[in-house]
């Protein structure tokens, strides 16, 4: 089994199982939509969505990443959960390539789930209270939005494979990202460690103007979350490599 035809076999895969294609489709339904929903409920009132325009833009990703860690999960977490993780490990008895083509295919499915969330919350966004791009961050914003979704995608990918469970993996990345780094982010003395998670330091970049309380730029916040997606991409190399199926 070449690795072209690893990837050709998880294609077929996320093509033919209908969970692991509607999800994607579902975060950005959810970005753009509940972008466009606060922004023209609240965009010309409230402060918080327009002195930082990344602010409003990117609102509805906090909630379309949870559909977005639900694909990473799924991408090999299903496979767990069936056993048919066996029936994969027999047609690409290389762990590594098998695993490789994974990642490969979740890399361009978050790519692509950033393209069209990312340009379906600004169309919203002008769409409704207006958007100026020749602003001075607007550029650096919009591809840390993009970057975001398969960063996040291979984090939750790399950390499935390493619990070898779709349950687990889903009771503890689901309601981590959707709501556990933004409580730990409002209690004094955790605030200073939830910066260095991922899903904050990611969506810091997204943002227009820099917070002095966060002690790294915005460029920085991403390759923070990069350095996450790479440990957990090795992490689960060596979780796949090292653990009976």
């Amino acid at each position: 089994m070449t690795a072209a035809l690893a990837l050709r076999a998880e294609w077929t895969k996320f093509t033919t199982l209908r969970s692991q294609w509607v999800t994607p489709l579902l975060a950005v339904l959810l970005t753009a939509g509940v972008t466009a929903a606060v922004q023209a409920a609240y965009g010309d009132v409230d402060a918080s969505l327009y002195e930082d325009p990344g602010v409003g833009i990117y609102y509805g990703l906090l909630f379309g990443q949870t559909a977005v860690v639900c694909t990473g999960v799924l991408l090999i977490g299903q496979e767990f959960a069936s056993g048919t993780i066996r029936a994969s490990l027999a047609a690409v008895p290389r762990r590594g390539r098998l695993y490789g083509a994974k990642l490969l295919l979740g890399t361009g499915v978050g790519l692509a789930v950033g393209l069209l969330s990312v340009g379906g919350a600004h169309a919203a966004t002008a769409a409704t209270v207006g958007l100026d791009l020749s602003e001075p961050g607007a550029a650096r914003s919009i591809a840390a939005g993009v970057l975001y979704h398969p960063l996040l995608l291979v984090i939750c990918l790399g950390a499935a494979t390493m619990l070898r469970n779709l349950t687990a993996a889903m009771g503890l990345l689901t309601p981590t990202v959707f709501l556990g780094t933004t409580v730990l982010g409002g209690v004094p003395g955790a605030r200073e460690v939830a910066r260095f998670l991922p899903d904050r330091a990611g969506l810091y970049a997204t943002t227009y103007h820099a917070d002095p309380d966060v002690p790294y730029g915005h460029w920085t916040g991403l390759l923070i979350m990069a350095a996450w997606a790479a440990a957990a991409a090795y992490g689960g190399l060596r979780s796949i490599r090292r653990h009976d199926a």
